[in-house]
């Protein structure tokens, strides 16, 4: 009795290590795969959801971007998740180009990302006379494109002015105007500080932008630091209109044309 005791036990034993070590596998392999996907969004690139008209007609409510992180380096701003840590700047730092579409932590609450064009680079001069954007003493070209639709977040959509701006440097981009004397329209010369940049949304009577203060509600002139990467391209889109819509229509909101387009 006492022999057929002691080898149960000892069958026992030997199965407990083997068992704590193929948990212990399966444990660092989820490490390794979780460490690998933050590694990849920390450093290469990352998903984000676009949930406003700010970029219209560029970017549209529901678009699905790729930004990658590499080409303005990294701060604490380019981790995946928001942790409050102390700003020690960025490594690997490089000035986006002017017509960058960049994404970036809000400087009034840096737990919201957004997206905006850049428009003024560190030492540039900004204003806006009538709507049409100057730079350094010179007015960006701008040429009328026909009319389109500026959807807001409830599905509804407005017929808004259609441009094309191009920046000094060549970027050639759209833009919306939905009203000839918008509240931004009109903005003193503003001197941008090294470190910053100056941003717009495309969707120009429709952005709460670098013309409008964080305190009330804007980016205000927006530092470097708080860059996450650059906008390369879209990689899905829904029309979230299709919501208010019965469910055996939800596919129609898919808009494949969008699928893996470049954004410029």
């Amino acid at each position: 009795m006492s022999t057929e005791t002691t080898s149960t036990e000892a069958t026992a034993a030997e199965k407990t290590p083997s068992t704590a070590r193929r948990w212990g596998g399966q444990i660092a392999q989820i490490a390794a795969i979780v460490g690998t996907v933050f590694l990849g969004k920390g450093a290469l690139a990352e998903p984000f959801y676009v949930p406003s008209a700010s970029m219209e007609p560029t970017l549209l409510i529901g678009d699905a971007l790729l930004a990658t992180k590499f080409p303005y380096g990294y701060s604490t701003a380019s981790l995946p998740i928001h942790v409050a840590f102390p700003e020690t700047g960025r490594v690997f730092a490089a000035t986006p180009k002017r017509g960058d579409v960049v994404v970036f932590r809000w400087p009034g609450d840096r737990s919201q990302v957004w997206v905006k064009r850049v428009i003024g680079l560190p030492g540039d001069h900004v204003e806006l006379r009538g709507g049409q954007v100057w730079i350094n003493g010179k007015p960006a070209a701008i040429a009328a494109d026909g009319t389109g639709a500026a959807e807001d977040d409830s599905g509804g959509s407005e017929p808004a002015q259609r441009y094309v701006e191009t920046l000094p440097g060549g970027v050639a981009h759209p833009i919306f105007k939905l009203r000839n004397n918008g509240r931004l329209d009109n903005t003193p010369d503003v001197t941008v500080p090294p470190g910053h940049l100056f941003v717009m949304g495309d969707n120009r009577d429709n952005s709460a932008d670098s013309r409008v203060p964080v305190g009330q509600g804007g980016v205000g002139l927006l530092p470097m630091d708080n860059l996450v990467g650059r906008v390369d391209a879209i990689v899905g889109s829904w029309d979230l209109g299709v919501r208010n819509q019965p469910v055996s229509n939800w596919l129609s909101g898919f808009r494949m044309a969008r699928f893996f387009t470049g954004v410029h």
